[in-house]
């Protein structure tokens, strides 16, 4: 069982994205829920996703302690939530940051974790390009896609048509393969640095 947390704050659409995940999860044949932490959600307060997708039914409803995947809608709370709380060892880590690991002072995960398997993505940079707002999430989906593999852009595309419509729906898709192209150049160049 994949298990994926998404720390943001309210007002950016972090229980969206979760859905939209597990939208995307059904859409490719498997089982998945998603579901938000209850706590306050007020625009700009601290906001907790889960979304579980397996290959059987799903029966677990309690929050996620030891993700496999952590999304970070923003990185400010880097520094004020411990977000890697539990995170496995060979897990997956994608922030929302212009910034590189180091610079946003999280050197240290890369000799804990498995260093190909945590990136940033501009998210917002590319949705206020693509949207004219700053709503990171259906983005982060895309660039998930291309740093992990467990869901397929066609899965995040979908999803999102199902979530939106129209003009919004396209340029959600759009943002969300701008992710997918950069994440996937950022894995590539660090194989390159490494032969």
């Amino acid at each position: 069982m994949l298990q994926i947390r998404i720390h943001g704050r309210g007002g950016q659409g972090v229980v969206t994205a979760a859905e939209m995940l597990s939208i995307a999860a059904f859409w490719q044949g498997r089982c998945a829920q998603a579901f938000p932490s209850f706590g306050s959600e007020r625009t700009g307060a601290p906001v907790v996703a889960f979304c579980r997708i397996d290959d059987r039914e799903i029966r677990l409803r309690e929050p996620i302690m030891a993700p496999d995947v952590l999304i970070v809608q923003d990185a400010t709370l880097l520094h004020q939530v411990d977000v890697f709380q539990g995170l496995q060892p060979d897990g997956y880590v994608l922030i929302n940051s212009r910034q590189s690991f180091d610079a946003l002072g999280l050197g240290d995960m890369a000799a804990r974790f498995r260093h190909e398997r945590l990136t940033t993505v501009p998210a917002t940079d590319i949705a206020l390009k693509h949207l004219g707002r700053p709503l990171p999430n259906a983005v982060l989906l895309g660039g998930f896609a291309a740093l992990a593999g467990l869901v397929s852009l066609d899965a995040v595309a979908h999803a999102i048509r199902d979530k939106f419509s129209g003009k919004l729906a396209e340029a959600n898709v759009a943002a969300a393969t701008e992710a997918f192209d950069h994440v996937r150049r950022e894995i590539e160049e660090l194989r390159h640095a490494e032969q």
